[in-house]
């Protein structure tokens, strides 16, 4: 019989911990030389000229001089009325998406109605919307219903109209189904299983669903009027095309200000609101 202690331990293989496996580090790889490569070729697509690079400096320092000092005498005349026209703007627009986009979201919600074509039909509705740029709704219904205001709120609502009713969907998807299965069997119909099952629990995510696309909206509304569709955009257009540099300072002091109005109203109405 083999005495142990006469037995020598074999030696033990030394372990080393790697944090990703040769198939991860080779995948990291390849993602990484893919966005390489893929800024290269963008960067040789759009020709980016040098010569233009090395006075940028001075033409900034140059048109800044130009806007200085900025013609605050303007803003009673020219400039307030648009403000107030991009602020209607995006309320009516985000008012009117509001209306519009809530029965598409209910319809994309697969739990409040349970049937496939229908969801796939809503949720195409709401990604043809997000699909599209405002600026390039505000083109379409410009050809539509002529210049101003009437274009820019259709194009902010139809523009929100993808955003709100996909938040809202996915919402009323992650509502608890215990105060709706005790409403079922109850007997309550479907209006009462919404307003008393759904709706309290995506209430909270509806209203900052809603807050959050009008101060997206405020922001949105004050470059239509670079297509024509009203508001500020259409003096700050004005403007541009005149050369009147001091006025085009007015006109992006007074968007930098009414978005930084509509930021301070959003985060105080959630404070009370939500």
């Amino acid at each position: 019989m083999e005495d142990p202690a006469s037995t020598v331990a074999a030696p033990v293989e030394e372990r080393i911990w790697r944090r990703f496996t040769p198939a991860q580090r080779l995948a990291r790889f390849a993602v990484y030389l893919a966005i390489v490569a893929a800024i290269v070729v963008s960067l040789r697509h759009i020709e980016i000229i040098p010569e233009f690079l090395y006075d940028a400096p001075e033409q900034v320092v140059d048109l800044l001089t130009r806007m200085w000092p900025v013609d605050w005498a303007a803003y009673p005349g020219e400039v307030h009325a648009s403000l107030v026209e991009t602020l209607h703007i995006a309320t009516l627009g985000t008012l009117l998406a509001l209306v519009l986009a809530l029965p598409v979201g209910v319809l994309a919600a697969h739990n409040l109605v349970p049937f496939t074509p229908v969801n796939l039909l809503a949720k195409l509705v709401l990604v043809s919307s997000r699909s599209v740029n405002s600026l390039v709704w505000a083109l379409l219904f410009v050809g539509i219903f002529g210049p101003g205001a009437l274009a820019g709120t259709l194009a902010i609502a139809f523009r929100s109209i993808g955003f709100v009713g996909k938040l809202f969907g996915e919402a009323l998807e992650e509502a608890q189904p215990g105060p709706v299965e005790a409403l079922t069997a109850a007997g309550a119909p479907w209006p009462s299983r919404f307003l008393f099952g759904y709706w309290p629990q995506v209430k909270p995510a509806f209203w900052s669903i809603a807050l959050f696309r009008w101060d997206i909206n405020v922001r949105e509304s004050a470059v239509l009027g670079l297509v024509g569709a009203g508001g500020i955009g259409m003096a700050l257009d004005s403007a541009l095309n005149l050369f009147q540099w001091d006025r085009v300072a007015l006109v992006l002091f007074a968007i930098f200000a009414i978005v930084i109005a509509a930021e301070l109203i959003v985060t105080q109405v959630r404070k009370r609101v939500i």
